[in-house]
């Protein structure tokens, strides 16, 4: 793991008790969770103990805040072991950092102690059933009403829906305002009467964890839950907060390509065909060499995102290029691990057939890749104007 070096000794203790949890606690059951879509409560408040909800929480508010390029390496950990365990505390952390960036010292003293501890855990609510990443197209509204906002509309694909205490809603509060993201805010809400989870959406892969719909009728929250107190200022925010989210999903795809690479690997070794092991054949060992290529490769694309952010650099594009290279990295190498396997990686006992469930989440997932382009794109020609 000579990638910790880059860590002080603190940052690598913390990168090294995730790993030997995964290991210990997570491997062992992994596979009978996943496949009965089962909720990992155990293992959700091993990684409270673990203050891994807490990673992103300043220290004044009890939390153990680390780099982002520790957060980066804990993620692929997780997702080594279980994807939708990174899933879990993902949305969390962007949430965590908006209020510790952008929150009123009241949000942050009513919140960030409890979110340090994951009780309540929090999600972010963006996208909505009409369209995805296209945010300012959000329709989803907020009319004050005296000391309240009045929410109506519905969102998404919202990870942890059912059990988070906290949601970052993103809405427009300002419908009329042109450009449209001067009219979008983000609330803070908690659940309550008017708010609800219409439904989990059946996937692919991702299991355990929740994705919902979530709709809003005339759902009341105080004019003091916006974040930062000023309305009109939400989409700025999230688009910083995304920077950590694809910085995440990219973590999570490093750490679902590193499983499926080392399970690849390992097999490889003990089985053998025609009198020796196949890695011996050129076919899988030029296969095995350019996974291990691809999946180093997008790590060292996703830390140098890691060092910029934490160097207090804008790394939308950075972030982006992290979250694309990697997610089409983990998706090959998952498909390349069943090819290793041969017939045994269409099995369900194997878990490479889980990697390959798992990949494509981070394709489309916190903006498609195709959005990922475009972010890539628009901020090429807009630097290489300001060179």
């Amino acid at each position: 793991m000579g990638h910790l070096e880059a860590l002080d000794s603190d940052e690598r203790a913390i990168v090294t008790t995730v790993a030997e949890f995964v290991e210990k606690q997570v491997k062992p059951v992994v596979q009978e969770l996943e496949h009965g879509n089962v909720y990992p409560e155990a293992l959700i408040e091993q990684m409270k103990e673990l203050g891994i909800y807490g990673l992103a929480v300043p220290e004044e508010y009890g939390g153990n805040p680390v780099s982002m390029q520790c957060y980066v390496l804990v993620t692929e950990e997780l997702a080594r072991g279980w994807m939708s365990l990174a899933g879990a505390m993902g949305g969390h952390t962007v949430v965590v950092k908006l209020i510790s960036q952008y929150g009123t010292p009241e949000q942050k003293e009513e919140w960030l102690p409890r979110l340090a501890l994951g009780e309540p855990r929090a999600t972010m609510a963006l996208t909505e059933p009409q369209g995805g990443s296209d945010l300012q197209a959000i329709r989803t509204t907020a009319k004050e009403v005296g000391a309240e906002y009045v929410v109506n509309g519905s969102k998404t694909w919202i990870t942890n829906a059912r059990r988070a205490g906290l949601t970052a809603l993103l809405c427009k509060t300002d419908p009329t305002a042109r450009p449209a993201a001067q009219g979008i805010s983000v609330l803070l809400v908690e659940q309550g009467e008017g708010m609800t989870v219409s439904r989990d959406l059946p996937k692919l892969g991702y299991k355990g964890v929740e994705s919902c719909e979530i709709t809003f009728e005339d759902f009341r929250v105080p004019v003091e839950n916006v974040l930062g107190g000023v309305p009109g200022k939400g989409f700025a925010q999230m688009m910083k907060g995304l920077e950590t989210g694809r910085l995440q999903v990219a973590s999570r795809a490093l750490g679902v390509g590193r499983a499926a690479y080392e399970d690849a690997l390992a097999y490889a070794q003990t089985r053998e065909s025609f009198g020796k092991p196949i890695w011996r054949h050129q076919s899988v060992g030029n296969l095995l060499a350019d996974m291990a290529t691809g999946l180093e490769a997008a790590r060292q694309l996703t830390l140098y995102a890691a060092r910029e952010f934490d160097a207090g650099r804008r790394v939308d594009m950075e972030a982006g290029m992290a979250k694309l290279f990697a997610s089409e990295t983990a998706m090959k190498i998952a498909l390349d691990a069943v090819r290793v396997h041969g017939g045994y990686g269409y099995s369900t006992e194997y878990d490479v057939e889980r990697y390959f469930r798992d990949a494509p989440l981070m394709i489309v997932g916190e903006g498609t890749n195709e959005i990922q382009r475009n972010v890539i794109m628009s901020q090429l020609v807009a630097r290489s104007k300001r060179g």
